[in-house]
């Protein structure tokens, strides 16, 4: 009997590891009364500006029906506010309100003070790495592995 080689689960060890490092951003974002699909769209408009929806999804890796939800609450908290596109009335741009880049600047101090302990706890050459080899791997080119061969359906 020939023994299959079977691969440690690379995707769950990366939730693992997501979870691990997100534990010591929630107590921040939780004061804050944040939650972290929030924090990432605060974040991510006030890095890169305003964004059509489709375009902060893909920014903030968070799907369109979530994405919704997640918007209507900000908006309802007055942390984003959306207009039309002035030049395509069909098109619609998210944006921080005032309120929304007050949080981020009292949000961001921490969460850089919080990386900064963490990098000083394991390694500023351990997180280098781990950057290094995290965008290794989302450069590479993933699209065109193959999918396996499926056998035909059971009835």
């Amino acid at each position: 009997m020939s023994k299959t080689k079977i691969h440690r689960n690379l995707p769950q060890l990366l939730l693992r590891a997501r979870d691990v490092l997100l534990s010591h951003f929630r107590g921040i974002l939780t004061h804050y009364g944040l939650t972290e699909q929030q924090w990432r769209i605060v974040r991510t408009l006030r890095e890169q500006g305003p964004l059509e929806p489709n375009q902060l999804c893909d920014a903030c890796q968070i799907l369109s029906p979530s994405m919704v939800g997640v918007l209507s609450r900000m908006q309802t908290q007055a942390l984003i506010v959306r207009e039309r596109a002035a030049h395509d009335q069909r098109r619609i741009i998210i944006s921080l309100t005032p309120q929304g880049q007050a949080i981020y600047e009292r949000v961001a101090p921490l969460v850089e003070a919080q990386y900064r302990l963490i990098e000083d706890t394991i390694g500023h050459d351990l997180i280098d790495q781990t950057y290094a080899q995290i965008d290794r791997l989302l450069s590479a080119p993933l699209d065109q592995v193959p999918a396996v061969e499926l056998p035909p359906a059971e009835d």
